[in-house]
């Protein structure tokens, strides 16, 4: 296999048609919500095509449930259709992290590395 790193430019022409292409989906609070929209047969960016009607309904199931520890059976169950289907190379779910001098208040971590700073404060 050959790797050839394209511009965005012309990347983003034709993405959905690539044989085989990495995507980053990190910029989601929660992973069901990249699920929905990278795999979901209906999905807005479905860009393998996958359509696997088990999966929708527990993706359905899991969007329902607000409770990310009675989530968590159902996601593994998710993920393992995504594994087992060949279209997914899934190493891990990276955990984001933020790190403040201790004099600096109100600093929230944000998904996507946004800084939203109105509320941020130093304590002298």
């Amino acid at each position: 296999m050959n790797r050839t790193v394209l511009p965005g430019s012309t990347f983003w022409n034709d993405w959905t048609k690539y044989p085989y292409s990495l995507t980053n989906w990190a910029m989601r609070p929660l992973a069901v919500q990249v699920l929905s929209l990278a795999y979901k047969s209906d999905g807005t960016w479905n860009e393998t095509a996958f359509a696997d009607k088990t999966f929708d309904d527990r993706l359905a199931e899991a969007l329902a449930i607000p409770d990310p520890d009675k989530r968590r059976v159902l996601m593994a169950e998710i993920e393992a259709i995504l594994q087992s289907s060949g279209i997914i190379i899934q190493p891990f779910w990276r955990k984001l992290y933020h790190h403040t001098a201790p004099q600096v208040k109100d600093m929230a971590m944000h998904p996507t590395f946004c800084l939203f700073l109105e509320k941020v404060w130093l304590d002298a």
